[in-house]
């Protein structure tokens, strides 16, 4: 994390700056408010602390060129002559907080940890949308997709809970990001957690978060996935590896809409709309004991199954030229052509890997393939 310190008194530079470094955030100095504008300008940082009271140009000038000039990082506002006004001024002219001096440490910590939490969230949001509306889209025009799409619209305004089906690949991650983008949850957070990827005994630090000291290397206080997607929506992706005992918590958290940390018995109030995803048939998960059914019920309001590829391969070639457009955008890499009979191989060969598999093999013939993509290029890196 790189922080950036605004202010005309060496002696306030230097210690803040001792106390960051020591804390292991890189951090940049300026005397005056020109120069802080000039290094902004030439690199990103994550967090400006910036006085009010400097010679020259002063802080709430400062603080005014730097949303003018788009600066996505957090701007804290320092002062000596603070007041509530100020304070107020501050924040309307887009100031992350504002803290009085003499700065206290504590209270300097907490400030970069919030600030730190928002940068990430704007950061996630803005992927998302970039993801749902101006990168990956739902492409197909068969009835199956076509299905999908109408049950996205009808579902996503709702506080329904969501069961995303669907073999691997399939593009169950795309239904859940659509979901958030297009509910009134869509300027919070989207959160996404991938269960399988976690061990089980971290799932519930990771979801519910931990108090400094609850086990071995919990050297501070960690907010989990609930918390930070607080107002906003949770993807649950593979929750069928979820273990038993995250499972009741999990229920419990959906039962109650509170938690506690690890480590805590304080009760957390969080309001977060749940979607999952799974590529096991939980019912059977049920019958072995795998998962509970209760939990199964609570989170499968609604249920939409992702069509495999291969139940849609007509929507095969409107993917391939999505993919090849993509791709070559992507990686500045020439633009080919399929042959209509390379195309051909395509939709009868089967897909077990779904649109994923669809579009490494896609990659892999604008790479290996004829500025024309053939049928014999299909057979000889991909059949």
């Amino acid at each position: 994390m790189k922080i950036l310190i605004i202010d005309d008194e060496r002696s306030i530079r230097n210690s803040l700056g001792e106390i960051l470094s020591d804390e292991g955030y890189t951090v940049d100095t300026a005397e005056n408010g020109s120069e802080g504008l000039a290094k902004a300008a030439r690199t990103h940082y994550d967090l400006i602390f910036c006085d009010i009271k400097m010679p020259g140009m002063d802080g709430l000038e400062v603080l005014e060129k730097l949303t003018d000039e788009g600066n996505e990082g957090a701007v804290v506002m320092i002062s000596g002559h603070g007041d509530i006004e100020t304070a107020v001024e501050c924040i309307k002219k887009g100031a992350f907080d504002f803290i009085q001096k003499p700065l206290d440490l504590n209270r300097i910590l907490i400030t970069i940890k919030n600030a730190t939490d928002k940068t990430k969230l704007v950061s996630q949001n803005k992927n998302l949308k970039k993801k749902v509306f101006g990168g990956e889209r739902m492409v197909g025009e068969s009835e199956a997709i076509q299905h999908v799409r109408d049950m996205i619209e009808k579902v996503a305004p709702t506080p329904a809970r969501v069961l995303i089906t669907g073999g691997n690949g399939s593009g169950k991650e795309l239904v859940a990001r659509s979901l958030h983008a297009l509910s009134d949850r869509s300027a919070q957070p989207y959160i996404e957690v991938n269960c399988a990827a976690i061990p089980s005994e971290l799932i519930e630090s990771e979801l519910f978060g931990h108090e400094k000291g609850s086990f071995t290397s919990a050297i501070r206080q960690h907010k989990g996935k609930f918390e930070q997607a607080d107002c906003g929506t949770l993807f649950l992706d593979e929750i069928g590896d979820m273990s038993l005992a995250a499972q009741a918590k999990v229920l419990r958290v959906l039962q109650e809409n509170k938690l506690s940390r690890v480590g805590s018995d304080t009760d957390i109030k969080v309001d977060v709309r749940v979607i999952a995803a799974t590529n096991k048939d939980l019912r059977a998960e049920i019958e072995k004991g795998n998962f509970r059914e209760d939990l199964y019920h609570r989170l499968s309001v609604i249920v939409i199954r992702v069509p495999g590829l291969d139940e849609r391969k007509e929507d095969i070639p409107l993917l391939v030229d999505y993919f090849v457009e993509r791709i070559c955008t992507e990686t500045a890499m020439p633009r080919k052509t399929f042959s209509p009979e390379a195309v051909k191989l395509l939709q009868d060969r089967s897909w077990k890997g779904n649109i994923r598999e669809l579009r490494n093999v896609v990659e892999r013939l604008l790479i290996l393939g004829d500025p024309i993509i053939s049928a014999a290029n299909v057979r000889d890196y991909v059949l």
